[in-house]
């Protein structure tokens, strides 16, 4: 199951040219991966935590969520 963009996510990237360097040269399964693990987070604060750390691991070059067990949704 593809899991869509949340508006929130999308704008970070777009502000974070690095990290949109790599969301760009991932896989769709990968983007998947990441998507489902930022909106995984129940509360809002878990959310923004989350995004912030996508940004930062996909700017160093990250191309999927480390210490996850990966998208339940599949």
């Amino acid at each position: 199951m593809a899991h869509r963009m949340p508006a929130d996510l999308r704008t970070a990237l777009i502000s974070t040219p690095f990290a949109l360097v790599t969301w760009q040269d991932i896989t769709p399964l990968a983007r998947n991966e990441w998507i489902c693990w930022v909106t995984s987070g129940k509360k809002a604060e878990t959310r923004n935590i989350r995004i912030e750390k996508a940004l930062s691991k996909l700017a160093g070059g990250m191309r999927r969520p480390c210490c996850w067990a990966g998208c339940t949704h599949r």
